[in-house]
């Protein structure tokens, strides 16, 4: 579950001060659901943003929450799969492994951390990274205590524990998150205290070039996996907001403009785009757009159509297309069968999603383009 799933009710509650439970699973063995780093958030009233489990052990564990809330103690909490009495016990879900799960108590003494740096980090396309306590024998680090690398800032025991906490983790702090780093948990990060290195990235930053009826079911699936889609064409009938409801930005932009807006782009600091898909279907456009693109570092890049359309492409972009060599995928798309429009554009994001998680080699880049 994305953090970003966790906004709606994180903001209701923080506006009316009512406490909220974050769950944050934290240790996994065999087969689960989700794994360690997976969140949810509980609320008084029984809401709940997230899923641990697919919906078998959320119902025991607003139990647990509602001790928590109450209480303001935090506690972790073990579901054992494995064991023979888990179907008797209502829990059974088949999945065959453990879970320790950290609950904590976000209210307005407590700042709303780390919950609260975490969404700040996410909003501002801001890479970030928490060092959670979620085991200590020390009183002065408790349970759910924590440090984000990029402020430096502690949390979760008061406010002069929070600059103690901070002191001591420190030297053991994880460093900022490489993209796709994943959770990790981290024992005696000092004597007696075991942590949970939660990286916080922004979304995936992926740019649509060309916006014809086509990109639109793209754009769709996209914005569905909670990323951010940047949709621009040169032709502004097309470039419609209202084609693209959900898009983070929808532009009209020159072609000849192209290179200088992707260049500006980062010199103003805007998150580097992890994949480009060119889907014009116009053969001069494409290749304006291509020769853009080879000035780039974007890791992913995708082009509509057959080989033959590319080895056209290629042919006339010269020098460039030796810069596209290993980034450029052509024919995009997995090859799933896909016919129709939303089709083609599932194997587009599939493929897409299998390459930036680093899912296996790149069977759709071009070799020697």
């Amino acid at each position: 579950m994305h953090i970003r799933h966790l906004i709606p009710l994180f903001e209701r509650a923080r506006d009316r001060s009512e406490p909220l439970v974050l769950a944050t699973v934290v240790d996994t063995a065999g087969s689960t659901y989700t794994k360690c780093g997976a969140q949810m958030l509980f609320s008084r009233d029984e809401r709940y943003a997230g899923m641990l489990s697919g919906g078998c052990l959320e119902a025991d564990l607003a139990g647990h929450a509602h001790t928590v809330a109450t209480t303001g103690e935090p506690r972790r909490v073990r579901y054992d799969q494995t064991r023979p009495d888990a179907e008797l016990l209502g829990l059974g879900s088949g999945c065959e492994g453990t879970m320790d799960i950290l609950l904590q108590r976000l209210d307005p003494t407590s700042h709303w951390e780390p919950l609260a740096g975490m969404l700040d980090a996410f909003r501002a396309r801001r890479a970030e990274s928490v060092l959670l306590v979620v085991q200590s024998q020390d009183p002065a680090i408790p349970l759910g205590a924590g440090r984000f690398a990029g402020t430096g800032a502690g949390f979760g025991a008061g406010a002069d524990g929070d600059a103690r906490v901070a002191l001591a983790l420190g030297a053991a702090q994880a460093p900022m998150p490489d993209a796709g780093a994943a959770p990790r948990l981290q024992r005696d990060v000092v004597p007696g205290v075991d942590a949970l290195h939660l990286p916080i990235e922004p979304p995936p930053q992926i740019l649509l070039l060309g916006a014809g009826p086509d990109a639109r079911p793209v754009a769709e699936l996209l914005a569905f996996l909670d990323w951010d889609v940047t949709v621009s064409d040169h032709r502004a009938h097309y470039a419609q907001r209202e084609f693209f409801a959900r898009a983070h930005e929808v532009r009209t932009t020159e072609l000849r403009a192209i290179a200088e807006y992707l260049a500006l782009r980062l010199a103003a600091g805007a998150p580097p785009f992890d994949a480009a898909v060119v889907m014009s279907h116009h053969l001069e456009s494409d290749r304006e757009y291509l020769r853009a693109l080879a000035a780039t570092e974007i890791p992913y890049l995708g082009l509509l159509g057959p080989a033959a359309r590319r080895d056209k492409i290629l042919a006339r972009l010269g020098a460039d297309a030796r810069r596209l060599t290993g980034r450029l995928h052509a024919p995009i798309g997995l090859a799933i069968g896909a016919n129709t429009p939303e089709g083609i554009a599932l194997a587009i994001v599939a493929e897409i999603h299998a390459c930036l998680g680093r899912a296996g080699p790149h069977a759709g880049a071009t070799p020697g383009s």
